[in-house]
């Protein structure tokens, strides 16, 4: 299959034989989206952009890669009018309060029952970076498998790769279900189960052997593949970089 602008991400990740190529995915399209918000040229200025950032939010996660990133007065901006906006929401929330009748204010009971608590609720839902996150995510799945199902090369570097994180192993698991027919379906589960049977396997063996090497009758032994597998082992079982150095401005 000729390669296309929106089947390149896939067939470099694939290619980068990591642990997961949906992570490596996920991680380049957040990086690009903590570009497009704080970097060089950044949208923050952008009165359409804002708009987006003041009603969505960020979540605790992003903020702190925000923070992490650089660009103290970007950062600044964003806040300043998602600080206007929020107080007014506040406002609004707090109008429309009324304390439960006979209990206390915030027992378990009433938790998220009360126009504060939904509308607080309501924003730790909410976040401009993980929307766009999983938008873009979930069209690179629809063009897993639109490789997966007409790229001869495509399927054999499925075949041979290294298989994907669990939450992304659910994810390519459920997606096969919409879109590959029975016979496509077959294949692909064999495929995908005995990848990841064999290289959930091998991180097994890479964590064991990891222990053994301190045994001090071990210590001349070779690491062998173990000296990174703590980082692999945890990316296999939760997704994501756990030995990634914070992103910064570039």
């Amino acid at each position: 299959m000729k390669e296309k602008l929106y089947t390149i991400p896939l067939n470099e990740a694939m290619d980068a034989n990591d642990e997961c190529p949906l992570c490596v995915v996920k991680r380049n399209v957040e990086q690009d989206l903590l570009d497009y918000c704080l970097g060089p040229g950044a949208s923050y200025m952008e009165s359409d952009t804002r708009d987006d950032t003041d009603k969505e939010g960020f979540c605790r996660e992003h903020f702190k890669k925000m923070f992490d990133y650089g660009n103290a007065l970007g950062n600044a901006w964003i806040l300043k009018t998602h600080y206007k906006r929020t107080i007014e929401e506040m406002d609004r929330a707090v109008s429309r309060f009324s304390a439960p009748a006979g209990k206390k204010l915030f027992s378990r009971s009433e938790a998220g029952s009360d126009s504060v608590s939904r509308w607080i609720n309501e924003r730790e839902q909410s976040c401009y970076i993980c929307r766009r996150m999983e938008d873009t995510y979930e069209r690179y799945l629809d063009t897993f498998f639109v490789l997966y199902k007409k790229d001869d090369a495509f399927r054999d570097k499925v075949k041979n790769s290294k298989g994907f994180c669990l939450p992304h192993f659910k994810d390519v698991v459920k997606k096969a279900a919409d879109s590959l027919d029975d016979k496509e379906k077959g294949s692909f589960y064999d495929t995908v189960f005995d990848v990841m049977k064999k290289n959930m396997e091998r991180i097994s063996n890479d964590v064991a052997w990891f222990v053994e090497k301190f045994d001090y009758r071990n210590a001349d032994e070779p690491w062998k593949d173990s000296k990174d597998a703590i980082q692999r082992g945890m990316q296999k079982l939760a997704g994501g970089f756990p030995a990634d150095p914070v992103y910064k401005n570039k």
